[in-house]
């Protein structure tokens, strides 16, 4: 098998003429270089316009002698968290492989050294190795948001604060764009594995193996509807405990005001400026009884009071 990294009009067409497999990757090709793929291959004008506009859904459309394959995998974060996901657009049929992306894919450099180092059995072969290697991309993404989650979780429950509210939120934005690409590309490889495996040309001897990426595809769907789950039990459990947190305060300041409230009725009452007051309340002796003895039996009144609507 031929591997050529930029369009070469000349060994493109050797390869052509004598039917020869060879896999074509290009990386950000041009206006011109797509219009160069035309000529040589003569893609429909409606795979060509999906080739020039990215953000597509995954998908695959029959053609014929080719079918057009829009394929995701997930790019290395580099230490960040912030999920990047990597859109390829491939042109399968039994004499050639086009692959199309923007900027390095480290999966298909993988796939291109495993060949290199053993050569495939077939062409299906190749084609496997590709979306496998895009597939099992994710696995990686996956750990790492696990442990996000499960970090997150220590942290609500020892020391829940608002700062929390925003990896949540962030969480839930990357779990929410995994599942709009890793949904419908294990919907579509369910339904379009036979129509790759009959693609004229490809000789039928890999099925198990798509049959295997089909299996990854469905353990990345239900990995990131659990930790959906997770999430939501990870926010309820953030409102959960803060909302404990502030009855908790709120039934310590209520405590306060009730133990304050008679203090301060018998404080009010005793310096009302009447006359009986001030010529009755004229020694220490006086004011410690009357004064401080009224405020402390307010407070025994309280206690039990309170004693006694707790056990009611």
């Amino acid at each position: 098998m031929r591997f050529l990294d930029h369009i070469d009009r000349s060994a493109i067409g050797t390869l052509l003429d004598r039917d020869e497999y060879f896999w074509l990757d290009l990386d950000a090709p041009s206006n011109e270089e797509v219009e160069t793929l035309d000529d040589l291959f003569h893609f429909h004008p409606l795979a060509l316009e999906d080739l020039r506009k990215k953000g597509q859904r995954p998908k695959l459309e029959d053609f014929g002698d080719y079918i057009f394959l829009v394929y995701y995998g997930a790019r290395d974060p580099d230490g960040g968290t912030a999920v990047r996901l990597e859109e390829v657009h491939a042109f399968i049929s039994g004499g050639y492989l086009v692959t199309v992306h923007d900027g390095d894919c480290s999966a298909l450099d993988e796939v291109r050294k495993r060949l290199d180092a053993l050569p495939p059995s077939s062409e299906q072969f190749v084609v496997y190795r590709v979306l496998d290697a895009l597939t099992d991309t994710f696995f990686p993404l996956l750990e790492g948001l696990e442990d996000r989650l499960e970090d997150l979780d220590e942290e609500i429950f020892s020391a829940p604060s608002p700062d929390h509210l925003q990896p949540l939120t962030e969480l839930r934005r990357d779990l929410v764009q995994l599942g709009r690409v890793t949904t419908p590309q294990r919907d579509m490889l369910a339904r379009h594995i036979d129509d790759i495996l009959e693609v004229p040309g490809l000789e039928a001897d890999s099925r198990n193996y798509f049959r295997d990426v089909y299996d990854h595809a469905i353990r990345i769907s239900d990995q990131i509807d659990s930790y959906r789950d997770l999430l939501i039990g990870s926010r309820d459990a953030y409102l959960s405990v803060t909302s404990n947190r502030l009855n908790e305060i709120t039934k310590q300041l209520t405590v306060v005001a009730t133990i304050f409230l008679p203090l301060s009725f018998v404080v009010g009452f005793f310096g009302q400026n009447f006359g009986w007051l001030v010529r009755n309340i004229g020694t220490a002796a006086d004011f410690w009884v009357i004064g401080g003895g009224s405020m402390a039996l307010s407070l025994v009144a309280l206690v039990v009071w309170l004693r006694r609507s707790s056990y009611a």
